[in-house]
């Protein structure tokens, strides 16, 4: 087996790891119970539990992540099996090329996710199906919370949370993650930590990703926020990052022969995952590439943003000459999969990213963010090239004005901009998908996998157990 079709294999026995069942310790007394909050612990149920009443679990959904600053920190409810209608078609007509919304309810060409398919074997009734799980990722640029329950081959959203904190500032020039940016996790965890007891949840994993991965004192920070929140998180390889978001986000992938091409803008890096759709099944791993650009780390890697127009369509250049530069190797062992898709295949492309769903949501010229427009979207390549030059060329006063963007990503999205253009330029689709949807989705469906293979083990035994009674 070769290391990219291994990317695909279940989560290690550690990420669904259960603590005994036993009365919830108070709050106040975290460091007691270092096991509260790991991944894969158990949680049990207080008197204080509120419930989640059923009919929220079927409302609307409104994703945390990027979002304006004036809705952030908000709770939401929905469900993930749903992108939603769309607002706004894209501007210039595509060629018709498969459904508009390849991971819409009403799409039957995509066939479903094996992984999640617990509903074929365990019935509704079954406390599977009102267990609550959890997943965090801790990013360079956000730190983000989904709460979740098993609903059909998909999950239901019954809590979510997103902040802008900025763990990877100063790493590029320090090696080192400062003591304001920890502070500013720390306080988005707790946040977090009060979410995971106030659901019950079942099971959780918490992943962090580059900015820890880099960091001389990464570990010093895990168990800070061990001690602290009572959250351990796992420091995750690139491979793994990559494989999560592939999980995550592979059923908004356009229908189709020949290979496609998933990536993550992240804060810290940006992973690219070539696969290749099969039917009925998560897509095949064929290779895969992480460089150390994200929208932080090349933001601020090159030079302070210039005043006039001149100068910053030269910054602009020196991004994407660096990220160019990194991505070389992954181009030479990808051109093979091109030239054979080449006359045959239409390339593929979906991106997840907050610098894609900021584009998507410009180009549909939306006042403010909205998930459900955004997520599942198909637009031209060419148009969000364009509009990546010409943000590119903007002002940070102009930026900021612009809706989507707003103060908290005016800075970053320019690097956003750069990365994405050099990936048109190494897989030259004439489409990009729009995921508003990654690693938490991923590590949602792997968990939920994982307990269902767990409550079917239970189910043969209890019935075992009666056949011979």
């Amino acid at each position: 087996m070769t290391e990219s079709e291994s990317a695909l294999l279940p989560l290690e026995d550690r990420a669904i790891r259960r603590v005994p069942l036993g009365p919830r310790p108070p709050l106040v007394k975290v460091q007691a119970h270092p096991c509260l909050l790991q991944s894969g612990a158990r949680f049990t149920k207080g008197a204080g539990t509120r419930r989640i009443r059923r009919e929220n679990d079927k409302s609307a959904i409104a994703m945390a992540d990027q979002i304006p600053p004036a809705m952030r920190d908000k709770e939401v409810s929905g469900s993930e099996r749903e992108p939603g209608p769309g607002h706004k078609s894209a501007a210039t007509p595509l060629p018709p090329q498969g459904p508009h919304r390849p991971g819409g309810r009403n799409s039957p060409d995509v066939p479903p996710d094996p992984a999640a398919q617990w509903h074929v074997a365990i019935p509704r009734h079954s406390p599977f199906h009102r267990q609550a799980f959890a997943a965090i990722d801790l990013g360079t640029n956000n730190c983000r919370l989904l709460i979740a329950r098993p609903d059909g081959e998909h999950f239901t959203v019954i809590d979510a949370f997103s902040r802008v904190v900025r763990l990877g500032e100063g790493l590029a020039q320090t090696g080192r993650l400062s003591q304001t940016a920890m502070d500013r996790a720390l306080g988005a965890l707790q946040v977090c930590s009060d979410k995971l007891r106030r659901r019950n949840v079942h099971l959780a994993r918490s992943v962090a990703t580059e900015a820890c991965r880099r960091a001389e004192n990464g570990e010093e920070f895990i168990a800070r926020v061990a001690k602290e929140t009572g959250i351990l998180l796992d420091i995750i390889s690139a491979q793994e990052e990559a494989r999560l978001a592939v999980m995550g986000c592979h059923l908004l992938l356009e229908a189709g022969e020949g290979p496609a091409m998933i990536f993550d803008i992240g804060g810290g890096s940006t992973e690219l995952v070539l696969v290749e759709s099969r039917h009925g099944q998560v897509p095949k791993i064929h290779d895969w590439q992480s460089v150390p650009w994200g929208v932080v780390s090349l933001t601020e890697s090159c030079v302070s943003e210039p005043a006039d127009a001149v100068g910053r369509a030269l910054r602009y250049d020196e991004m994407r000459r660096l990220v160019r530069t990194s991505l070389a190797p992954f181009v030479e062992r990808i051109a093979g999969a091109i030239e054979a898709a080449a006359g045959t295949h239409p390339l593929r492309l979906l991106g997840t990213s907050g610098t894609v769903t900021t584009l998507a949501s410009l180009h549909l010229e939306l006042p403010q963010y909205d998930r459900r427009a955004v997520d599942g979207l198909i637009v031209s390549a060419q148009d969000m090239a364009q509009l990546c030059e010409r943000l590119a060329l903007m002002s940070p006063e102009q930026r900021r004005a612009q809706p989507c963007i707003g103060r908290e990503r005016a800075d970053l999205v320019v690097a956003g901009c750069a990365i994405l253009q050099t990936i048109f330029e190494l897989w030259p689709a004439d489409r990009l998908g729009v995921a508003d949807r990654g690693i938490r989705e991923g590590i949602l469906r792997s968990l939920m996998a994982s307990s269902s293979a767990a409550e079917l083990s239970r189910q043969a035994v209890r019935q075992a157990r009666r056949n011979k009674a």
